[in-house]
């Protein structure tokens, strides 16, 4: 058995190990055991939710049944986003949670997600126990009669994740109602978002809200920003929200059709809290992916930026490392840890709100924060990630990186949920990246694919 957690839980095809519904079993079983050897205080629930996949059932089940196994009890959320169980798991106290999600992969993928009572990931330490035990296939010693755990529908609590956020967000109150466009990829959000913007008094139309179990993340959601900017080319808007399938990500798009990425959010985020002296050690934490452009706006503001490896868990790690209270990816994944411990898509855009509501700014206005440099990235499938094991793909590199010094940068990495490879540059001539960046590509396609 390889290594069964990457970067964001366990993630891979459906119905394949690790999975299938045994393993998934199993993962439960040994996960609830292990974090309740890690607490001292027994007897609380494990949350657990989904998204809209046609394969969460049947791994919401046997999750289930795995907790329930080893004698706790599983409160089944429904179909919820991924930020909804982690906040739900520690305001509730929960003894952990399980979000089963593939967030923005392929629908034929599939995930588990797990978080311990605090609401965060659990360590690696944790997984390592989780797959060790998997490994040994030790027989557990399992409890009978009235100590077996139960399994228990939860509609309600999804309701309190909700109200919190309404309290971030604000009604709109103006004298004109701000029109609000949603893309909600068929996935979590589809159930939740368009209502609870309505509820707020915002004018709201939403896609993405037809989930059929094979859809999500098909033509919708914050992978595809042209079905939304569609939407909004047809009449005003003045913003747009585009969430992933789990609804932990969001890209929000301007009333003139502008992407406002996640490096455009963090540093609208900073800006507003620097000025109101709410950023702790003025700074903010990205990843490696983040635009040169972020980097050089916010040197002008004098906001710090971290940079960490790709992955929300390593910019989560450095958040705490640094006491940083903003940090997130390109991708839209944005973590407040004010509000929350991972990211919330449904939180970034409440917040993305309340900054234009307390401005009086449009975001279009709000994002001449900063300006980007231009960038191209290439997903490259392939059947071996290992790419810098070949010398014509290493040298390839290498020559790219020597002509952009001082100019720009080229960064290659493997992806840590899909079997790909992605090439970014990025550099001042938007046509001499596109080139470079295509003869990394076909380099490694020759020899990957």
């Amino acid at each position: 058995m390889g290594k069964l957690f990457g970067t964001d839980g366990v993630r891979g095809l459906a119905n394949r190990f690790p999975l299938d519904a045994s393993t998934a079993f199993r993962i439960a079983q040994s996960a609830t055991r292990q974090l309740l050897l890690n607490h001292k205080k027994q007897g609380r629930p494990f949350f657990i939710g989904k998204d809209t996949r046609r394969s969460g059932d049947m791994l919401e089940h046997a999750v289930a049944a795995g907790i329930a196994s080893v004698g706790a009890e599983a409160r089944l959320l429904g179909v919820v986003p991924t930020p909804a169980v982690a906040f739900i798991t520690r305001e509730l106290q929960g003894m952990g949670g399980v979000m089963i999600s593939a967030s923005h992969n392929p629908f034929p993928d599939n995930g588990i997600k797990i978080f311990g009572a605090d609401g965060y990931k659990i360590s690696d330490s944790i997984e390592e126990s989780i797959e060790q035990e998997l490994l040994l296939k030790e027989k557990m010693d399992l409890p009978t009669g009235e100590e077996v755990g139960r399994i228990i529908p939860d509609e309600n609590s999804v309701a309190f994740w909700l109200s919190n956020l309404g309290k971030i967000a604000g009604e709109n109150v103006g004298a004109r109602r701000l029109k609000i466009a949603l893309d909600c990829a068929n996935g979590s959000a589809a159930s939740w978002a368009p209502k609870f913007f309505a509820d707020l008094g915002y004018s709201v139309d939403a896609i993405g809200v037809d989930p059929d179990g094979i859809n999500i993340n098909h033509g919708v959601g914050s992978t595809c920003i042209s079905a939304i900017l569609e939407v909004m080319k047809k009449e005003h808007f003045d913003v747009g929200f585009s969430f992933d399938g789990d609804a932990d990500r969001v890209i929000a798009i301007s009333s003139d059709g502008d992407v406002i990425d996640g490096d455009f959010i963090l540093a609208i985020t900073a800006r507003f809290l620097k000025d109101r002296e709410k950023l702790p050690g003025n700074s903010l934490v990205t990843t490696v992916m983040a635009n040169l452009g972020l980097d050089l706006a916010m040197k002008n503001l004098d906001i710090k930026v971290f940079k960490t490896r790709v992955g929300d868990r390593y910019v989560l790690e450095e958040m705490q490392k640094t006491q940083t209270i903003v940090g997130g990816e390109q991708s839209g994944h944005i973590i407040l840890s004010d509000h929350a411990t991972t990211g919330d898509g449904l939180l970034t855009a409440c917040y993305l709100l309340k900054i234009m509501r307390e401005t009086g700014a449009s975001l279009k206005e709000l994002s001449g924060v900063m300006s980007k440099l231009p960038q191209v990235l290439v997903n490259i499938r392939v059947k071996n990630k290992n790419f810098d094991s070949i010398p014509e793909i290493v040298d390839v590199i290498r020559t790219t990186e020597k002509q952009l010094s001082g100019r720009g940068r080229v960064l290659v990495r493997p992806s840590g949920t899909e079997d790909l490879v992605r090439v970014m540059a990025e550099g001042p001539d938007e046509g001499e990246i596109k080139g470079l960046v295509d003869s990394i590509a076909r380099t490694i396609s020759t020899h990957l694919c």
